[in-house]
């Protein structure tokens, strides 16, 4: 199981947002270079970073701030949030970052994904976002009218190497992530699955890993907030 502590940026700071609620976010005291630090003195090699202003503007905003983590750390990065070209993909690539995550721009231009997956092989990571069954899109302001487990049908052969499923409703609320559509997406998804949003205690970390085609699971604000200590979090890890 590969524990993913997750890093939000927004600018320039190390933020956490409930259900992806801009309005609704709390700030933090540490940079995003020191959060990142913190993990690897702690042991953790893999790192999930969402450029928030990024989500928000399709633009690679924070680009200079994920050189400088990955250049002094060594993690394997996965990155998100407005990826929505060939040219900032490449930039992410070019950077040292081992996957980058498309979300918004793939769910609504199924082409892009399938071009990105053949162009980029083994680095494209699908993130696929999620309230009640249906996919958001746009920093999570919008439906995409399309149900989660269909939109996998479609795209489950074009390539991509990771998939990232968020219950969008559990993001931040520290209830225990939504096992059940996570196993329903795992079970059809062509490729390995990451569980985020809502991830609360050790116990949940402990059922993920009992879970088929499940590689992962990411953590980030019951880190933050000192409910789960990082000492036992690294345990877990693969």
């Amino acid at each position: 199981m590969k524990i993913f502590p997750a890093i939000d940026i927004k600018d320039k700071k190390c933020v956490r947002l409930v259900k992806g609620d801009f309005e609704n976010k709390t700030e933090y005291e540490m940079s995003p270079a020191e959060q990142a630090q913190k993990y690897k003195e702690h042991g953790f090699k893999n790192l999930h970073i969402v450029d928030l202003d990024g989500a928000l503007t399709g633009k690679t905003i924070n680009l200079d701030i994920i050189q400088d983590i990955v250049r002094k750390f060594d993690f394997k990065v996965e990155i998100g949030g407005g990826i929505r070209n060939f040219d900032s993909i490449q930039k992410y690539i070019d950077a040292g970052v081992e996957k980058v995550i498309l979300g918004s721009a793939a769910i609504k231009d199924k082409s892009f994904l399938k071009k990105a997956c053949e162009k980029f092989s083994n680095k494209i990571a699908l993130g696929l976002d999620a309230k009640n069954g249906y996919l958001s899109v746009s920093g999570w302001k919008e439906s995409s009218n399309q149900l989660t487990l269909d939109y996998l049908k479609e795209v489950n052969d074009y390539g991509a190497s990771r998939l990232i499923y968020t219950d969008i409703n559990r993001d931040g609320m520290k209830q225990s992530p939504n096992f059940d559509e996570t196993i329903k997406v795992a079970k059809i998804s062509n490729c390995p699955v990451i569980i985020s949003g809502g991830v609360s205690s050790i116990d949940d970390i402990k059922k993920a890993k009992n879970l088929k085609n499940v590689e992962g699971i990411i953590v980030g604000k019951a880190i933050y907030d000192g409910d789960i200590k990082l000492e036992e979090l690294v345990k877990e890890n693969a």
